[in-house]
């Protein structure tokens, strides 16, 4: 059973990093800026479970374009805050090949599952395989993979909100915190 005293622990030990009016103007720019590129593509577009559905939901309505829309479901976290092995719950849908696809995902952080997600679309024939983050985390380290539109560049924290969770909780919160380091 979950707890709720350790969800409110969890916020009560955390700092604002991006408060909700800057998050609400970020998905506006990128909105703008996916418009800008594909608004001749009909793309597809597919969003990736559960950490994105937040940003989907604000950035699908500024789309203005003819789109398809899809998901995929894979994570390197479940209810940690540690990544691990990648877990494809539901994967790429058939029919990708010729396409143009657009990946909306919540978070940009090691690179590793937006990789696994964009190498796997190639291999199903996607024409081209453009993403678009809500956040991405700024490393000491390279990345293998870099997104094409990115809303916000945050620290290297364990982030959660608009629909990063941390430890399963608090993906509805508007804006976007970070544990405090220890």
């Amino acid at each position: 059973m979950r707890d709720p005293a350790q969800a409110w622990s969890l916020l009560e030990n955390s700092d604002r990093i991006s408060s909700a009016d800057e998050v609400q103007a970020a998905v506006r720019r990128v909105a703008g800026e996916i418009n800008g590129r594909l608004s001749e593509a009909y793309p597809l577009v597919l969003v990736v479970m559960a950490g994105a559905v937040v940003f989907a939901g604000q950035v699908l309505p500024l789309l203005h374009f003819p789109l398809d829309l899809d998901y995929v479901h894979a994570s390197r976290y479940g209810n940690e805050t540690a990544g691990g092995a990648l877990a494809w719950r539901v994967a790429p849908p058939a029919g990708v090949q010729g396409r143009t696809v657009l990946l909306l995902d919540d978070i940009l952080d090691g690179g590793t599952t937006l990789l696994a997600i964009r190498d796997r679309l190639r291999e199903q024939g996607a024409t081209r395989v453009l993403s678009a983050v809500l956040v991405e985390k700024v490393l000491a380290r390279g990345k293998p993979v870099a997104a094409d539109f990115v809303g916000l560049r945050i620290p290297d924290r364990f982030v959660f909100g608009c629909g990063m969770d941390a430890k399963g909780y608090w993906r509805n919160l508007p804006e976007i915190r970070a544990m405090k380091k220890v």
